[in-house]
């Protein structure tokens, strides 16, 4: 006969067993959990690329292109400050569709690549251009090289636009040449008619000799980087002459020209460049004034900038024509521009001698109330020699 014998387990050691069951029951069910999440990243997301070698970043540092790295997750692991600035990369990953399709491709099929790239223009920056060559790196990364093409564009832009422009504003004139010359052979029994052709003929020639000698010195403005030579100029000699060349003009349409410059007041730049911008200033402001009016010319010393104005009573520039006018060719009246002999560029050789000399030129307009044109010119320097002192003040 067995004998069973009945151990008696007090309530209170039962529960703590109980409850240690629990908790290693719990700890081995959240251990499985972390073990499958871990399985599970791994799957998801492959072990990164090996890190660039501290050679190879710094290579990268002294390349004359924008530089980055990126690896197969496309994130970049590497750039230069330059393809920061481009706004190409925003935190680890390339912003620029265009760039980053290119990379795809390099990752796939491993082959070199090089294209020229236009970045399309956005609310807060114009359109780039970039050359763009894409490499692999390392076996497991990409690096791209980007050289900004932008000025470089845009001058070719301007070159080409100026070059049309050019052809185009020749057209006109030397056509007209061509037609008198044929009226004058047709009408060689009329004296009259030949006296009347002659004369225009005249007209048109002195038209063509004018613009082609803005052209040229509009191209040797725009070529310039600076002032090759700077020297102490009186702003009152610079007014005195362009009045002088301006009288003619402004007594035919009896327009008197007020001048009132301070005489201490003097830049370091060219005098006859100066003469040419402010001539440009008052003749622009005789063709555009009633007959019988003023043109105002001031000049004085700013705490940051010496300034010459020009003021004029004509009928003003509407603002929509006010960004434009400092263009090349520009003209907002074109009709009224050919009746005056107006070539378009005489405001465009203005803003280019403000800027070789440092400084810049401006408009003021209302619609009836006239104009004024201020250009500012850095104050001179401490010591320099004065280019042609004037004897007493302009007239």
């Amino acid at each position: 006969m067995q004998h069973v014998t009945l151990v008696l387990v007090d309530p209170t050691n039962a529960a703590l067993i109980g409850g240690l069951a629990g908790v290693l029951l719990g700890s081995m069910s959240v251990f499985s959990v972390r073990v499958s999440e871990r399985s599970q990243r791994r799957m998801a997301h492959p072990p990164a690329a090996p890190a660039i070698p501290d050679g190879a970043s710094a290579v990268l540092a002294v390349l004359g292109s924008s530089a980055l790295v990126l690896d197969r997750g496309e994130r970049v692991v590497n750039n230069s400050p330059e393809a920061a600035a481009l706004g190409l990369i925003r935190g680890d990953r390339l912003i620029e569709p265009t760039l980053l399709t290119l990379v795809r491709q390099v990752l796939r099929d491993g082959e070199i690549r090089e294209v020229e790239v236009e970045i399309p223009a956005t609310a807060h920056r114009a359109p780039n251009w970039l050359h763009v060559r894409m490499a692999p790196l390392l076996d497991a990364h990409v690096l791209v090289l980007v050289d900004d093409r932008t000025s470089a564009h845009r001058v070719e832009e301007v070159r080409r636009d100026f070059v049309v422009n050019v052809s185009h504003e020749l057209k006109t004139p030397v056509g007209g040449l061509s037609l008198l010359a044929e009226a004058i052979a047709d009408a060689r029994d009329d004296p009259e008619a030949v006296e009347r052709f002659a004369s225009r003929i005249q007209l048109e020639s002195a038209r063509l000799g004018k613009l082609i000698k803005e052209i040229v010195d509009l191209s040797r403005l725009q070529s310039a980087d600076g002032l090759t030579e700077a020297r102490r100029v009186r702003i009152a000699d610079v007014v005195r002459e362009a009045i002088e060349i301006s009288q003619v003009e402004a007594q035919a349409k009896d327009i008197r020209i007020v001048e009132r410059v301070d005489p201490a007041t003097v830049v370091d730049g060219d005098l006859s460049l100066l003469v040419t911008a402010v001539r440009n200033l008052i003749g622009n402001a005789i063709s555009y004034s009633p007959a019988g009016t003023e043109v105002g010319i001031g000049a004085a010393i700013g705490a940051d900038a010496v300034t010459i104005t020009v003021t004029d009573h004509g009928r003003g520039i509407p603002p929509a024509e006010q960004e434009r006018i400092f263009e090349r060719f520009y003209r907002g009246d074109a009709a009224r521009s050919r009746a005056t002999g107006g070539t378009g560029l005489g405001l465009a050789i203005v803003k280019h001698i403000c800027a070789n000399h440092g400084g810049g030129v401006s408009v003021w307009s209302r619609e009836g109330q006239g104009s004024t044109f201020t250009i500012r010119l850095p104050l001179p320097e401490a010591r320099i020699t004065i280019s042609h002192p004037v004897e007493g003040n302009a007239a």
